[in-house]
């Protein structure tokens, strides 16, 4: 099992969670997030935002289809065909186990399991 978190353009984000949702992907944690990249914020006239508002997708996937959900994200998340500044970025983790707080379940990532949704 894989994590993966993409740092994107809040304006972008409906698009790319309906990308999921369409690909088979619904499973998403969302939140609101502040930073900079190595552009080190935005210049305004004398203004200097060092802060600029973006969201983080958060979704565990199986290792199998890291390529195509990371493919669908960038996609879905690049200002136009080239790309701009501040589109942001998209990590991924290994996840090692994961708990159902529900059910009790505890599912242990091997390359030999399939992985529950």
């Amino acid at each position: 099992m894989l994590m993966i978190r993409a740092i994107v353009r809040p304006e972008k984000t409906d698009a790319i969670l309906a990308a999921l949702m369409d690909a088979g992907f619904p499973a998403v944690t969302k939140y609101s997030v502040a930073g900079r990249g190595k552009q080190r914020g935005i210049k305004i006239g004398d203004i200097t935002y060092d802060e600029i508002p973006k969201t983080m997708l958060m979704s565990v996937v199986g290792d199998e289809d890291k390529d195509f959900v990371i493919q669908t994200i960038m996609d879905t998340a690049r200002t136009d065909e080239k790309g701009a500044f501040g589109d942001g970025k998209i990590f991924v983790s290994e996840v090692e186990e994961v708990y159902t707080i529900s059910s009790g379940l505890k599912e242990v990532s091997t390359p030999d399991e399939e992985v529950a949704a």
